[in-house]
C-alpha cells in the first residue's frame, strides 16, 4: 500500500557506540525520504564518532574503529543533514525510544537545535508489537514473507521498517494510512521530552515522569524547589530533556 503523505517522511536507522542516548554516539545513519508523490531517495553516511566503538558493539553491526577513522564527524554533517529533515515526518523501528533521541543529542551537540513541535513520528516497531510482538527480522518475513539478510546494517534496516510499515497498512484495516494516526497509534505515551522524563497529564499539563517527584508538575516542583533545576542540569540527563526543563523555568 502506497502511503497516503501530506509532508514528505524520512525513515531512518542509525547505528551507534552503544544503546546510551546520553554517551554513545552515532556510527552510521541511514534515511530512506519517501514524497508525497511516492518518490524515494535513500543514503546512508559512515560518521567518525570521536569515542571508541566497544568490541561487543563492533559484533552485532560489524562497523569497526577503523572504518570510521576517516569518516566526517557528525558537526560536519550536521547542517546538511538538517536541511533533509526539515519540514519532514520521521520514522523508524524502535524509533522513538532511542533512534529519534540519540539523533536530537547529536544535533544539540553539533550545536544545531531542530524544532520537533511539528513532526509526527511512526515507531513501527510500537505497531508491530501492540499487533504481534515480534523482531524486525519477524516483522519483515511475517508481513513481507521475506528473510532480512542485512539485518543490523543500517540501510537494510531502513528498507526493511519501510517496507515493513506498508505491509502493516495492508494487513490491518484499522491502521489508518495517515501519518498522524500513525503517529498517535505508535506512542506509547505523551512525551514532552523524548526520553519521556516530562510526559503530558490527561489536562494536557506537564508532569514529572521519574523519582521522587513522579506525577507532579514540573512548574509547581521548579518552584517548591528551585535547586532541582541545577540537579537536573548536572545530571547525566539527554540535552534535550535539559533543554525542555530549562524553557519551563523560563515561562515561570
Amino acid at each position: 500500500m502506497k502511503l497516503n503523505l501530506k509532508n514528505p517522511i524520512i525513515f531512518f536507522d542509525l547505528e551507534t557506540t552503544g544503546s546510551s542516548v546520553v554517551f554513545d554516539r552515532i556510527v552510521e545513519i541511514s534515511y530512506l525520504k519517501v514524497m508525497p508523490n511516492g518518490n524515494e531517495k535513500i543514503k546512508t553516511e559512515r560518521i567518525n564518532p570521536e569515542i571508541p566503538i566497544p568490541d561487543e558493539v563492533i559484533a552485532i553491526h560489524g562497523i569497526t574503529n577503523d572504518d570510521v577513522k576517516n569518516s566526517p564527524p557528525f558537526r560536519d554533517i550536521a547542517k546538511s543533514l538538517k536541511s533533509q529533515i526539515d519540514g519532514c515526518d520521521l520514522a523508524g523501528y524502535n524509533s522513538n525510544r532511542f533512534d529519534v533521541p540519540l539523533l536530537v543529542e547529536e544535533f544539540l551537540r553539533a550545536g544545531i537545535d531542530i524544532d520537533l513541535t511539528k513532526k509526527k513520528f511512526v515507531d513501527v516497531q510500537t505497531i508491530f508489537h501492540k499487533k504481534e510482538q515480534r523482531t524486525l527480522i519477524a516483522a519483515f518475513k511475517f508481513y513481507c514473507n521475506k528473510n532480512l539478510g542485512n539485518a543490523h546494517t543500517a540501510e537494510g534496516d531502513t528498507r526493511a521498517t519501510y517496507e515493513v510499515l506498508k505491509a502493516q497498512l495492508d494487513k490491518y484495516p484499522d491502521l489508518e494510512n495517515n501519518i498522524s494516526f500513525l503517529s498517535n497509534y505508535s506512542s506509547f505515551n505523551n512525551n514532552v521530552d523524548l526520553a519521556g522524563h516530562i510526559i503530558y497529564n490527561k489536562n494536557r499539563q506537564k508532569i514529572i515522569n521519574f523519582g521522587k517527584y513522579k506525577g507532579q508538575l514540573v512548574e509547581d516542583v521548579l518552584r517548591k524547589n528551585p535547586a532541582y533545576y541545577s540537579w537536573i542540569m548536572r545530571g547525566n540527563f539527554p540535552l534535550y530533556t535539559k533543554k525542555i526543563f530549562t524553557v519551563i523555568k523560563s515561562e515561570l
